[in-house]
């Protein structure tokens, strides 16, 4: 997606370097040639605790500088769409991530003007283009997002553009992983006999493909964390929690983020 797409998410025009810092996520000082990037996409509908549980398990694991926070225009694999705007999507999370400096949100995921889906590994290309030499990037998700990459436009490839980092199920091995995998890929044979993914431990291991490239594969521990999005929707949605901006909060959501629901009429 052009410069000129992601500068106007602002209201305005911008410089190149301008536009390539809001693509990246607005921060200067957080893109210096041999930053550990991390990509974190989703719909963010709305932003919750688990989302930075994860992300914070992920920064403090593999030592990455940024994990940006890109919250999609058009999922694939939702054609419903996400049930709040983008812009209120984009808003929220800045709310969430506001008070951890090594977060930041990026519009690299931003609606295509064409109106196509957004897929990962189109904005995870345009991404590596857009970062210093010498950068790092990593693409993370969550469990569930990572059981349903075989669905995923051209997932396969999606490791050996950017090393995946996966958040873990409490309990889970890595063999089960291996079952799920996109066609075309396995996982090294050590590593899926190896037991439970370790509780405290970052876990490393390689994906192979069918040519026989291969990619660094990282498992967070199982984050104990069991946090849905519809059911916060669903909770909203109910008389019972429409409590007026500043009133009120939602164990599940940073309170910022609760208090942006509630102004905005969200969910309703």
């Amino acid at each position: 997606m052009p410069d000129a797409h992601i500068a106007s998410q602002g209201g305005a025009s911008a410089s190149s370097s301008d536009s390539r810092v809001a693509f990246l996520g607005g921060r200067r000082e957080a893109f210096f040639g041999g930053s550990r990037v991390a990509f974190f996409g989703g719909s963010f509908d709305p932003p919750h605790r688990a989302h930075l549980a994860i992300a914070r398990a992920a920064q403090s694991a593999l030592h990455l500088d940024t994990v940006l926070f890109a919250p999609v225009g058009a999922q694939p694999l939702k054609p419903a769409g996400s049930t709040a705007p983008f812009e209120d999507r984009v808003a929220m999370t800045r709310l969430a991530i506001a008070a951890d400096p090594a977060f930041s949100v990026s519009l690299a995921d931003a609606p295509n003007p064409s109106g196509t889906p957004n897929y990962t590994i189109d904005t995870l290309l345009a991404l590596k283009t857009k970062l210093p030499a010498g950068a790092a990037l990593f693409c993370l998700m969550g469990a569930d997002s990572f059981l349903a990459l075989h669905k995923w436009h051209r997932g396969a490839e999606i490791p050996f553009v950017a090393p995946l980092i996966v958040a873990s199920r409490p309990g889970q091995r890595l063999g089960e992983l291996a079952e799920v995998l996109p066609p075309g890929l396995s996982l090294a044979s050590e590593c899926a006999a190896q037991p439970p993914i370790s509780p405290t431990a970052l876990e490393t291991c390689t994906l192979r493909d069918a040519s026989g490239n291969t990619a660094p594969f990282y498992l967070l521990p199982g984050l104990h964390i069991d946090i849905s999005a519809t059911a916060i929707r669903d909770e909203v949605h109910s008389e019972s929690v429409r409590i007026p901006a500043g009133q009120g909060h939602h164990s599940d959501l940073p309170d910022a983020v609760f208090d942006y629901i509630a102004a905005h009429n969200l969910y309703r």
